[in-house]
């Protein structure tokens, strides 16, 4: 069968389709699904959230807050950061809090050092 084309006949059409947005509402939102959905791994999460940040990332932090000028404000943010990853696994809270309190403080951590370097 052929395809006949006329003259007015318009060859494509247009779709309206909308742009992908960034959001940090959708960012929060799928990190809390996905926590969630971690409720499986809650004691790889506890260990990862205590091991993991209190050997490498407050270690790293104070170390690099000390090393560039030994700031007080600086040395309790990185204290206070380790206290709030500790206090919400020692409570027993669900992985709905611990993974996204894990992130934020690990985010902060790197806040601290890059402030740090800054100011020395």
């Amino acid at each position: 069968m052929k395809a006949v084309i006329y003259p007015g006949q318009q060859l494509s059409r247009t779709y309206n389709v909308p742009a992908k947005t960034f959001s940090l509402a959708d960012l929060w939102k799928k990190i809390i699904d996905y926590s969630a959905a971690q409720e499986n791994n809650r004691l790889l999460w506890s260990a990862i959230s205590i091991f993991g940040h209190g050997t490498i990332f407050t270690i790293g932090t104070l170390a690099t807050v000390i090393l560039t000028g030994n700031l007080f404000f600086l040395l309790v943010a990185t204290c206070l950061t380790m206290t709030m990853v500790l206090v919400v696994n020692l409570a027993a809270l669900p992985t709905k809090y611990t993974v996204p309190i894990l992130f934020a403080s690990v985010f902060i951590d790197l806040l601290i050092i890059a402030t740090a370097v800054a100011m020395a």
